[in-house]
C-alpha cells in the first residue's frame, strides 16, 4: 500500500496524540510540520525527527499528500481551504468550520479539486462505539426510539496551559465536546431530521486557575450551556445537555433505548469500553466483551482516509457530508434557543459503514 505523507499544521497540545496515531499505521508518515508558533514546531519536529516549516511552504511540499490541520478553531476553514487550493487532501480536527457557511465552502472546495476532507472526530472508530453498533445492527435493542446524551462539567480554566479559546466563538461545550456526542449518535442512530434547544451563559466571567496563565480573566463569546432535543430521520429522539456550568453530575454518557431493550455506551471520547446492555424483560445489565480493538488512538480516521484513497474507495467514514451533517445540527440548537421554535436540518449524510472488526478497514 501506498505510504501517504502527512503535513502537520498546529502543534499544540493535541498534536503528540495525533503523532502517537500516525505511529500506528505503516501507511502513514509524518513529513514536516508548522505551527505559528516556530518554537513549537521545531520542537515536535526534534521529538519526531521531521522537519519543521511554515505553514505556506507546508501546502506546495512534493512529499505532503494529506495536511493535518490541527489549528485553533477559528482557523479551520482557512487553513484547510489553503491545503485545498493546494491540491492537498485534508484530515482537521473538529469542527469543520465555525458556521454552516465556511463548512459548506470547505466541502465544496474538495468537491471541485477533486480531493478528500475528513473531520475529527474520530473517537466512533474505537471499540467501545464500534461494539455498540453491532449491537444495534445485530437487532439487540430492537428499534431504536430514544436516547440521551450527557457532557456536564466545569470547563477548562482549571487544567487547560491556554484556556481561552474554549469561549470563544467556536468553542463552548457544543462545539468543543458535542462533535464527540452527536458524531456518536449519527454513527449509531442515523442522520438527524430536526433540532429544538435552549442555551445560557451561567458565568459571565471566568477565572484562570491553571498555569501558566493563572489570574487571566476569560469573558466567554458563546453559551456555556445547552440544552436540547434531536429527531432522527428514522423517528428516534434524542435529549441531549452538553454544559461548562456544572460542578459534577453521575449522568450517562449516552444511552440509547430500543424497542427490545437498553444499550449503555462509553464516553465518546474515548475509544474504549465499557459496553452494557440491558436486554428487555431483565433487570440486570450485561457486561459485554468488546468486538474490536480499544487500543487504536486518534489518527485512525485520518488511517481509515488514506486507506480509502489507496483502494479507491468511494467514502471513508469521518469525510465532508458527515462533519458538515454534525455542523449543522450543533448550530442549530443555538439558532433555535435564540428563535425559539424548532428548527429542520436540511441537510443529511449517510450512515458511516461500521469497522469490520479485524483490525482493518
Amino acid at each position: 500500500m501506498k505510504v501517504w505523507r502527512i503535513g502537520m499544521v498546529g502543534c499544540g497540545t493535541i498534536s503528540r496524540t495525533y503523532v502517537r496515531g500516525i505511529g500506528q499505521y505503516d501507511h502513514l508518515d509524518l513529513a514536516c510540520v508548522a505551527d505559528i508558533l516556530p518554537e513549537a514546531a521545531r520542537r515536535v519536529a526534534v521529538e519526531t525527527g521531521c522537519q519543521a516549516v511554515e505553514a505556506p511552504a507546508l501546502m506546495v511540499r512534493d512529499d505532503v499528500d494529506i495536511v493535518l490541520n490541527l489549528t485553533v478553531p477559528k482557523a479551520h476553514a482557512a487553513v484547510s481551504l489553503m491545503a485545498i487550493a493546494a491540491g492537498k487532501h485534508v484530515f482537521c480536527e473538529k469542527p469543520l468550520a465555525l458556521s454552516r457557511t465556511e463548512g459548506q465552502q470547505v466541502v465544496a472546495a474538495a468537491r471541485a479539486q477533486g480531493v478528500r476532507i475528513g473531520v475529527a472526530p474520530d473517537t466512533f472508530l474505537g471499540g467501545g462505539i464500534q461494539t455498540c453498533r453491532r449491537l444495534i445492527d445485530e437487532g439487540q435493542i430492537g428499534e431504536p426510539v430514544a436516547a440521551t446524551a450527557f457532557m456536564l462539567g466545569h470547563g477548562h480554566e482549571s487544567w487547560h496551559p491556554a484556556p481561552a479559546f474554549y469561549y470563544e466563538t467556536g468553542g463552548g461545550p457544543m462545539f468543543d465536546m458535542g462533535p464527540y456526542y452527536v458524531t456518536a449518535l449519527v454513527s449509531l442512530m442515523g442522520p438527524a431530521a430536526k433540532v429544538s434547544g435552549f442555551t445560557r451563559t451561567t458565568f459571565p466571567e471566568r477565572t484562570v486557575t491553571s498555569q501558566p496563565l493563572a489570574g487571566t480573566v476569560i469573558r466567554p463569546e458563546v453559551p456555556t450551556h445547552y440544552a436540547g432535543t434531536i429527531q432522527f430521520e428514522h423517528g428516534a429522539i434524542c435529549s441531549i445537555i452538553q454544559s461548562f456550568d456544572v460542578w459534577g453530575a453521575r449522568l450517562p454518557r449516552i444511552e440509547i433505548y430500543g424497542s427490545e431493550g437498553s444499550l449503555s455506551v462509553p464516553d465518546p471520547n474515548t475509544f474504549g469500553g465499557p459496553v452494557r446492555l440491558l436486554p428487555g424483560g431483565q433487570r440486570e445489565w450485561q457486561d459485554v466483551p468488546l468486538t474490536h480493538s480499544d487500543q487504536v488512538q486518534r489518527g485512525i480516521g485520518l488511517a481509515d482516509m488514506a486507506h480509502a484513497l489507496s483502494h479507491d474507495r468511494p467514502e471513508h467514514r469521518m469525510n465532508g457530508e458527515l462533519a458538515y451533517h454534525v455542523l449543522e445540527i450543533m448550530d442549530l440548537f443555538e439558532i433555535s434557543s435564540d428563535q425559539g421554535r424548532h428548527m429542520t436540518v436540511e441537510s443529511s449524510c449517510k450512515r458511516p459503514r461500521p469497522l469490520p472488526g479485524d483490525g482493518g478497514f
